[in-house]
């Protein structure tokens, strides 16, 4: 049950102390459950930002988010302004360097109980909400109690509520978050994404998480400085209170940041080339080799550059079966069906060949399993062979790899055999049952530009004599279909922030089946897939937990429970040529995420570039 604290009671707290709890919190810096921080307590800056970037000048970037939303919520059809969490703070953030390191940002300690069923948060002095109000316990408490009575931030209140046992006011400026078992990385993870809402400013407005167009107070870098259809506009708080926090030194060094608001992103592109803004990401491999203007990318006013982020990891798409579907319970029909996408046709065609086959639901990281199981996996793995397939134990998993050109006839004759093993016929050129039925299969996404992915795996079905399709989703349906489980496949994405352990019960546990939105897809009911999730998520150490990690691999892949199609894809992006960036760029600018657009916050304006 959750300690609800009324306003009116938060100044009795102060005269709580620390010396009535059994245990007294020992604040750190930062925090990790599975490695060393790499930086310690008196560290200044992070080594991928400059300390002495000068401050100054106007970042042009575009965006297609409009601006429909500035409430800051995480829920079912909310679309967030774009740079919107640019306004907002968070408990801890995370270094772009470091496998799974968290520091303080609105918090200037942090402590875990020995037991790991208590985190105790000490709220930074200096934190402050724009209106000069500073930041206290009764705005975390206040925040939390909105999420978990809100109707509007359905994601959040459904993550929280499934480990937070409750929240515990020791005063202004610490706080007890209880958890119903133990913490673990995902659920630290969890605060560099909880958003601290002003308690004040919302005493008499209401829900937090209601959609609005009203900007709310904030307590982050920027502010939004003014909007329309067509634009947002960012200025940096000049008397921000955490400008000097190590954290945050050497970045945030534009003065104003502006959102081009495009319908479409060819009108974008062109917008780009004439110079109308400064930076772009491009996510289409097919412009990617176009220059955005010849001449200018031939003097260097343009450059153009990629990176590839390490910190995510898996398939970045992937087609899940539902298993509900009584076709899909044969695990021969799912394996034969995963034979017939022919990836390396579609990268060669498609993608320019730009792209990765995933291999692994932990692809490009250590936790992917590769070649036969190690015997730390086998020991791991052996109390459940009864319950595996053999190939578990004895076979490398692969998927068929074609030349890219013609059909895969190979992989399509094993897919045949496959199906026939199943009880499936072929009756004038279709797949049929005993009872006469065809084997019908309805792929369905929400995304408009897959249908050029998914329609030559269709034709390929259609080879082997099933009645296949494709159905496009909006928003809306896309929901009610997962909800209601009504898919056959289900185009999705499957990648991970790296290490997983904090999303595994959410896409392949047992529990996760159930919920109407869990990310368990394809319903997976496995107790060795439990089992597995359970034991890398208490492992004490990443290597213990990579051992985990790669024996429940070796069980899902060979589960057949989705069809692995690309690796997350390496950052293709193009810059007019006015900026400093840190040294060893390409290794070290981090991108800000904020959920709608990725910009650069490390780089400066270049005076002397400029001029």
């Amino acid at each position: 049950m959750n300690l609800r604290v009324p306003t009116f009671a938060i100044p009795v707290l102060l005269a709580f102390s620390f010396g009535t709890l059994a245990e007294k919190p020992d604040y750190q810096h930062g925090i990790s459950l599975v490695h060393d921080l790499k930086y310690p307590a008196d560290f200044k800056h992070f080594e991928y930002s400059n300390p002495s970037a000068p401050k100054g000048g106007t970042l042009n970037v575009s965006t297609t988010i409009p601006n429909q939303n500035f409430s800051g919520a995480w829920g079912l059809g909310v679309q967030n302004a774009a740079g919107l969490e640019r306004t907002m703070d968070k408990l801890l953030v995370r270094s772009a360097d470091e496998q799974s390191a968290l520091y303080c940002m609105l918090a200037d300690g942090i402590a875990l109980s020995k037991d790991r069923k208590s985190l105790f948060i000490r709220l930074h002095e200096k934190a402050r909400w724009h209106d000069g109000v500073p930041l206290t316990t009764r705005d975390v408490l206040f925040s939390y109690d909105a999420m978990m009575t809100s109707t509007s931030n359905v994601f959040g209140k459904a993550y929280m509520d499934s480990w937070i046992e409750s929240v515990e006011v020791v005063n202004y400026r610490e706080l007890i978050i209880h958890h119903r078992e133990e913490f673990t990385h995902s659920n630290l993870l969890g605060l560099t994404t909880f958003k601290v809402r002003p308690a004040h400013y919302y005493a008499d407005r209401g829900d937090p998480f209601e959609p609005t167009l009203d900007v709310p107070v904030g307590n982050g870098p920027y502010r939004v400085a003014g909007y329309d259809r067509n634009y947002i506009l960012y200025e940096r708080v000049q008397d921000y209170w955490g400008e000097d926090i190590p954290v945050n030194k050497g970045r945030n060094n534009f003065d104003v940041i502006r959102y081009e608001i495009f319908r479409d992103s060819t009108v974008a592109r062109e917008a780009f080339r004439k110079g109308l803004f400064d930076f772009y990401i491009e996510s289409d491999v097919r412009y990617w080799n176009t220059s955005p203007d010849v001449s200018a990318t031939e003097t260097g006013r343009v450059l153009k550059d990629t990176r590839e982020i390490h910190r995510w990891i898996g398939q970045q798409l992937a087609l899940a079966f539902n298993l509900k579907r009584e076709l899909f319970q044969d695990i021969k029909v799912r394996e034969a069906l995963t034979l017939v996408f022919d990836f390396e046709w579609q990268n060669r065609v498609l993608n320019h060949g730009s792209q990765r086959r995933a291999k692994s639901y932990f692809a490009g990281s250590e936790f992917a399993a590769t070649g036969l199981p190690s015997s730390e996996e086998i020991e791991l793995l052996a109390p459940y062979r009864d319950q595996l397939p053999d190939r578990v134990f004895t076979e490398p998993f692969h998927l068929p790899a074609s030349s890219g050109r013609g059909i895969n006839r190979t992989a399509l004759e094993r897919a045949r055999q496959l199906l026939s093993e199943a009880g499936w016929r072929m009756v004038d050129g279709k797949l049929r049952d005993a009872e006469g039925n065809p084997l019908v299969v309805e792929v369905a996404t929400q995304r408009a530009w897959s249908r050029r992915l998914l329609l030559p795996y269709i034709q390929s079905l259609q080879l082997l004599g099933i009645d296949a399709s494709v159905r496009l989703l909006d928003t809306v349906l896309a929901v009610r279909f997962k909800r209601q489980r009504r898919f056959d496949m289900f185009l999705r994405g499957l990648d991970f922030s790296s290490p997983p352990m904090g999303s595994l019960s959410n896409y392949f546990g047992s529990a996760s089946a159930e919920e109407e939105l869990g990310g368990n897809l394809p319903g997976i009911h496995n107790p060795v897939v439990d089992a597995l999730i359970e034991r890398a998520q208490r492992a004490p150490h990443i290597e213990t937990a990579a051992i985990a990690l790669r024996a429940l691999d070796r069980v899902l892949l060979w589960g057949f429970y989705h069809i692995p199609l690309n690796m997350p894809d390496i950052e293709r992006f193009m810059y007019w040529d006015k900026f400093g960036r840190p040294n060893d760029a390409i290794a070290s600018f981090e991108y800000l995420n904020d959920g709608q657009a990725r910009v650069i916050d490390s780089w400066w304006i270049d005076d002397a570039k400029v001029k």
